[in-house]
């Protein structure tokens, strides 16, 4: 059973691997690896030298950041809330209904994003009820996308996000609900007391996951919303490489950029894994 996974990683993950060496060469695509000539750490200074390295960082930082903070409380609130609920065909109701965005496309959902933003969409039409005094493309709007971006980003994961807590809430024992209710505990109290508890370690491991890619921000996403209006705050280092690295063919320079992204990650994973380690004993090692 554990094959094809072992095998996906081996095949996708792995070999491709020595490829990195193009982020020290000047590569050329007809020359390949071998005959492509070697300039050692040139691209990562070149990356760094740019106008556009810091507000790359700062961008995919602070929108990673939003999402942290926004996003990843977001699934665990929820789980708590369909937990508490005691009709059963209702509760498998919600549930179904939450996970439905998930299985959407990401071109499809940023179709629609875009069709709701336009100055004739729903958005729009939604502001004009509540009394602004014009019609904006909101997606033009360099202030407005991060807002866009995240809010989107919690109604498509939220429900799909929430399964593994769920899953973690069913396996807590009943009985510590019961004693509790005879103790005189509230539906909070018991909330507190014995259902956050029983998911902590859960929330840790993902929370370290979720913090070892801080600056990991896919860019599909990006690309499908964001416009050269936006830049400011829409371009990550995820565009950034799909733009210059691959569609103007710059392969060297995007590895660079690419292995300076994963190497932050790797640092922050370790170091997380470490703080939350000290904080609630659960860690991925």
């Amino acid at each position: 059973m554990a094959l094809p996974v072992v095998l996906w990683y081996l095949i996708f993950s792995y070999a491709p691997m020595p490829g990195l060496a193009i982020a020290f060469q000047d590569f050329n695509l007809y020359k390949g690896f071998t005959g492509s000539e070697w300039v050692g750490f040139e691209n990562f200074i070149r990356f760094f030298s740019s106008p556009y390295c810091w507000r790359l960082i700062r961008n995919t930082f602070v929108l990673s950041m939003y999402s942290i903070i926004f996003s990843f409380p977001t699934p665990i609130i929820f789980a708590l809330m369909v937990n508490e609920l005691q009709n059963r065909v209702f509760k498998k109701t919600v549930q179904t209904i939450s996970y439905m965005p998930h299985f959407i496309s990401t071109v499809v959902v940023c179709g629609m994003i875009c069709d709701f933003c336009r100055t004739d969409g729903l958005f729009n039409d939604i502001r004009m009820l509540f009394g602004a005094s014009e019609r904006l493309s909101l997606l033009s709007e360099v202030d407005l996308f991060r807002g866009i971006f995240i809010g989107s980003g919690i109604w498509q994961g939220m429900g799909w996000s929430s399964i593994i807590y769920l899953a973690t809430l069913s396996s807590i024992d009943p009985s510590l609900y019961d004693a509790a209710y005879i103790d005189g505990a509230g539906r909070f109290q018991r909330i507190w007391h014995i259902t956050l508890p029983g998911i902590i370690p859960v929330i840790a491991v993902q929370l370290i996951m979720r913090l070892g890619s801080v600056l990991s921000v896919g860019f599909e996403k990006i690309i499908l919303l964001y416009n050269p209006m936006t830049y400011e705050k829409a371009d990550v280092i995820s565009s950034y490489i799909y733009r210059y690295g691959l569609q103007q063919a710059n392969y060297s320079y995007g590895a660079a950029v690419g292995i300076f992204n994963s190497v932050v990650n790797i640092a922050c994973l370790v170091i997380f894994n470490r703080i939350v380690r000290n904080l609630t004993e659960s860690s991925l090692w």
